[in-house]
């Protein structure tokens, strides 16, 4: 039985807008749009007629690099617009729960605070390398449960849920919940993505995006994968026109072959960095532990968090502090090889000011 069924109530038989008719070679005078090309308009669809209600061309392109079918995927404003539509399609405001782990990506909790469907945290332990436990995230269903989020890698830890800890709790929840792994920064973590689980699992949903390992974070485009029912659904609420025509053009740019093998080029050098970068990291007297990481950044545990970012912000680099459950903490994106050198001079002083 399709995990569909699930949703709320009304959403399952909702039907998309209707929009005006597209037909190239056609006077179009059916959608109240302008008449004339805007001046500074220079891009190849012109912008005075609306985009595709929903960008074909790119979903094919996309569905072609994640490895499902384009009646499987659909794009959208980045990963944060695929949690929210998930939320509001599934969860009954003040009704139904949703289950993640702690700590994890906030838009999780942000979104559900908005649809007032509440969230239960799995707490994960730093000694353990946050490692996602299946029996406690499952004892944390119930009846109510309709989503269960798992960020893999985790941000912010690093942490990759293995497949056999998916498995188990896919199984588990099979007609009970859908199963959402956000994979924002799998092409850092040298594993498959859960896309080829899709057909073996109906109630698996996979979230990927752009901004991260294309560089392409400014665009805004993401996509989430699922079973075609799933994405009729997503489709029906997701606003009409949701990508706008500049997005949908820069991103099949960025889809070209030349430059998928230059964003390979980059991802290994990320890798290496990341290893470089932690190796340094642990030889300062002030960080008490470095956590692995399956990601492009790296979560520390250092003694003075705040002074630390005192010290690197004096510097001019930013680096990110979480507070409670983090209190101690402190994650560092890769950046290039010039800048993290620059990360480190900055706490290089902050070691010899100490000393």
């Amino acid at each position: 039985m399709s995990i569909a069924r699930l949703a709320r109530d009304g959403i399952r038989e909702l039907e998309p807008y209707k929009a005006a008719v597209q037909v190239d070679d056609t006077t179009r005078l059916n959608a109240n749009e302008a008449s004339w090309r805007n001046s500074g308009d220079s891009f190849r669809r012109p912008l005075n007629r609306y985009p595709e209600i929903r960008p074909a061309g790119l979903g094919a392109l996309l569905a072609n690099r994640y490895g499902c079918s384009p009646e499987q995927l659909l794009v959208t404003r980045g990963t944060s617009e695929a949690i929210d539509l998930l939320i509001r399609v599934f969860c009954q405001a003040g009704r139904d729960s949703l289950v993640t782990t702690s700590p994890t990506f906030s838009m999780y909790e942000h979104y559900a605070v908005v649809q007032d469907a509440e969230v239960r945290e799995v707490q994960t332990s730093p000694d353990s390398d946050f490692a996602v436990e299946p029996e406690r995230i499952l004892q944390a269903c119930d009846n109510t449960t309709k989503l269960v989020f798992l960020c893999s890698p985790n941000n912010p830890t690093g942490t990759l849920v293995p497949g056999t800890v998916l498995r188990n709790i896919l199984e588990s929840r099979a007609g009970k919940s859908a199963v959402v792994v956000d994979e924002a920064y799998i092409e850092f973590a040298g594993a498959d993505s859960a896309v080829s689980l899709l057909e073996e699992f109906d109630n698996l949903v996979v979230l990927r995006t752009l901004s991260k390992a294309l560089a392409y974070a400014g665009a805004r485009c993401g996509s989430v994968i699922a079973s075609t029912d799933v994405v009729r659904m997503l489709d029906a609420v997701q606003a009409p026109y949701a990508l706008a025509t500049p997005v949908i053009e820069c991103v099949e740019n960025a889809l070209r072959e030349q430059i998928v093998d230059e964003t390979d080029r980059h991802i290994a050098q990320t890798i290496a960095e990341r290893e470089r970068v932690s190796n340094r990291l642990a030889q300062f007297s002030f960080v008490r532990r470095v956590w692995p990481s399956a990601a492009n950044f790296i979560l520390v545990e250092v003694d003075g968090a705040r002074e630390l970012m005192r010290q690197s912000e004096d510097d001019k680099v930013l680096l990110r502090y979480f507070g409670d459950p983090l209190a101690d903490c402190v994650r560092i994106t890769i950046g290039s090889p010039a800048e993290n050198d620059r990360m480190l001079d900055s706490l290089q002083r902050m070691e010899a000011a100490n000393a």
